[in-house]
């Protein structure tokens, strides 16, 4: 049984700035701006949607298969994912494009500038789905616009069930757009503020989109998560941290979660909480990709933290 991961893999390059930036932006020179940040702090990291959820999915034992596009300087990656056991069969590289890149600078305020080059991503239609055997469940995750349109067909029209996890990517659809994916796909995950969009395309309130759907799963947060679910509303808790280090990456890990779960036919309020776990995991380190428990320590975890084993 496999999990086609369909997505972004990205380079996230973090700077820091050392100073604010209300200190250099002149409110009224803005229309002739031009600053540059010395930044002496910088890392980089390996992320995008489909990189962190296969991560996090292997993590819990699950077979992760993910399916994206990436740019001639994919090396570091490639060996990094080598390593971590992730398969990379559909890991295409496209030819005079870069991984794609975003380049975030925080300054003293927790402000932040971001600029994000798509690269290879927008050559995501370059795969199908049908290149992938044994596939039993799918994700569309934050992608090329054309990638995650045809991927969602492509899921569609193989049976294939699959979540639609539309992420930053959201601003790329009509209120049209997401009425089709959510046609098509099984299951919707989004995060509170992605579903007030949704809610504000398509007209549609919590439980007429769950009625078109196995379920609806909406993140909240440190207010924990809830699924609608034939009928009925799921609240689930929050997992506790050891510490709040870095909450970029925490959605995919729970997206991660939400795959094992559906995969090994657990119940809701297991599946949730197990994502909800898989959260409060990444969020304790710095970077998508930088936590790592043992299988059996997860579960170890989940048990000492909800009372049962999953």
């Amino acid at each position: 049984m496999h999990a086609l991961i369909c997505g972004s893999f990205a380079f996230d390059n973090i700077m820091v700035f050392h100073d604010r930036f209300k200190n250099h932006i002149l409110p009224d020179k803005v229309h002739i701006l031009n600053v540059s940040f010395l930044v002496p702090e910088m890392r980089r990291e390996f992320g995008g949607c489909a990189g962190n959820i296969a991560y996090n999915l292997n993590l819990l034992g699950g077979n992760a298969l993910p399916m994206g596009t990436v740019g001639e300087d994919f090396g570091l990656y490639e060996a990094w994912i080598t390593k971590c056991g992730i398969r990379r069969d559909h890991v295409k590289r496209i030819d005079r494009t870069f991984t794609a890149q975003a380049f975030v600078t925080t300054d003293l305020d927790d402000n932040q500038i971001t600029a994000f080059h798509p690269g290879a991503m927008n050559y995501a239609h370059e795969n199908k789905v049908s290149d992938a055997a044994d596939v039993t469940i799918g994700i569309v995750s934050p992608d090329g616009r054309d990638g995650m349109i045809q991927h969602a067909s492509q899921f569609a029209e193989a049976n294939i069930p699959f979540i639609f996890d539309p992420g930053q990517g959201l601003p790329m659809f009509d209120g049209e757009d997401l009425l089709r994916f959510i046609e098509q796909a099984t299951w919707l995950t989004v995060n509170d503020y992605e579903w007030q969009l949704i809610e504000d395309r398509t007209k549609l309130s919590p439980e007429q989109v769950a009625e078109r759907l196995k379920a609806l799963i909406v993140t909240r947060g440190g207010e924990g998560s809830r699924i609608w679910t034939g009928g009925k509303k799921i609240e689930v808790p929050v997992a506790k941290v050891s510490a709040m280090e870095d909450p970029t990456g925490c959605g995919d890990a729970y997206r991660a979660g939400i795959l094992y779960g559906l995969m090994n036919d657990l119940d809701w309020e297991t599946t949730g909480r197990l994502a909800a776990l898989m959260g409060a995991i990444k969020i304790e380190k710095p970077g998508t990709q930088n936590h790592f428990l043992e299988t059996a320590a997860i579960a170890e975890r989940f048990k000492a933290e909800f009372g049962y084993s999953y």
